[in-house]
């Protein structure tokens, strides 16, 4: 295997991945996620090793192909960047929502798709403080969730106020682990106000809406406090009222309204897409990966993986990090070449012997691959 490309052998800093950077990218769906009756979170990962580090409230854009015609749709992520490896989208369904509907009815495991991003001023990374009050409505809730997780997986010394608004206990997204955060740390608060219950259900906190004499209740240092909004125009409206009336210092104020996807997002978004058209139309100069045991080959590009190929195919090779550091993804190179970028999930000896990881190794010639 001296021909073997293996750059960083047994170097663990830094580690030899990319860094997420605004752009088209290529991920696939890893897990989805039920969390109430008509939401859904949608997590994924990048086809090639990437460290997908954004701004907590930051957000992406799909690029989808629904009814034969190209959508391009904004969304914050509600995962924290403090989990590196993947970035999670959650989707309620919407009343004749073209996409919102056809993620829930059709988005599957394993499926992939383009991402622009990541983009977005409403962070908590820009605008930091060490007193927050997080103040959202209905789904409008992923942005600061976002912001709660990073805080409290870095071990933030921010005094967190979570102020979230729902119709009903049953539409309460992310409860149980607002629940558990807040059992966890004695900075962090939770408030929830439904808006009402229904026959059978039992609720014990706030209800009704957000008010200023409630959030005042809640909150009363408000004015001391840096504010994070997210929901429906109307809510923020409401918000941004009760705030100017007791005499907040708007400068602090920090909103996004979800579900609008900026006409700049979309422009940079299609002007990329456009592109990538471009360059898939051009003779292909990729490679191709044969899987001897299952009798399967593809080709890729040199900037595709051969975990990549296999998913393609739909052959099964275990993968926990991405990264080139667990070695679980190991297969045997039986011919070919690869480049091979781990972070010390693989020794000196088993190199020797023609294995590689599969998460972290990309064709510079045909392969054949053993699994």
């Amino acid at each position: 295997m001296s021909e073997m490309d293996t750059n960083a052998e047994n170097s663990l800093n830094p580690v030899t991945t990319q860094t997420w950077s605004n752009g088209r990218h290529l991920v696939r769906c890893v897990k989805i996620i039920q969390e109430t009756h008509d939401v859904k979170t949608f997590c994924f990962v990048s086809q090639t090793p990437m460290l997908l580090f954004f701004k907590p409230g930051q957000f992406v854009t799909l690029e989808l192909l629904i009814d034969d015609e190209q959508v391009m749709r904004s969304y914050t992520m509600s995962s924290s960047p403090s989990v590196p490896y993947s970035f999670s989208i959650t989707v309620k369904r919407v009343k004749n929502g073209q996409v919102s509907n056809w993620l829930h009815d059709n988005l599957r495991v394993d499926d992939e798709l383009a991402v622009h991003g990541p983009i977005g001023n409403f962070n908590c990374i820009d605008f930091p403080t060490d007193k927050a009050l997080f103040l959202s409505g209905g789904v409008g809730i992923t942005p600061v969730m976002s912001m709660a997780r990073w805080w409290y997986d870095t071990n933030g010394a921010v005094n967190m106020k979570f102020v979230h608004s729902a119709q009903t206990p049953k539409d309460i997204i992310f409860l149980k682990e607002l629940e558990l955060i807040a059992s966890r740390i004695d900075n962090f608060e939770l408030s929830i106000i439904c808006e009402r219950y229904d026959i059978g259900e039992s609720w014990h906190g706030y209800r009704g809406f957000l008010t200023q004499a409630l959030l005042l209740l809640i909150a009363p240092d408000v004015l001391q406090r840096e504010v994070y909004c997210c929901g429906p125009e109307p809510y923020m409206k409401a918000v941004r009222t009760m705030l100017l009336d007791l005499g907040y210092d708007m400068s602090r104020y920090h909103e996004e309204s979800f579900g609008e996807t900026p006409p700049d997002a979309i422009e940079d978004a299609e002007e990329s897409a456009e592109q990538a058209l471009i360059a898939d139309e051009q003779p292909s100069t990729g490679f191709a990966v044969e899987f001897v045991d299952e009798g399967m080959a593809v080709t890729v590009s040199e900037s595709e993986t051969i975990h990549a190929a296999s998913a393609k195919l739909g052959i099964h090779v275990p993968k926990a990090c991405g990264m080139g550091i667990c070695g679980s993804c190991k297969v045997r190179l039986l011919s070919g070449e690869v480049n091979m970028e781990h972070n010390g999930g693989i020794s000196e000896d088993e190199i020797e012997e023609g294995y590689i990881l599969s998460c972290c190794s990309s064709p510079i010639k045909d392969v054949s691959i053993e699994t």
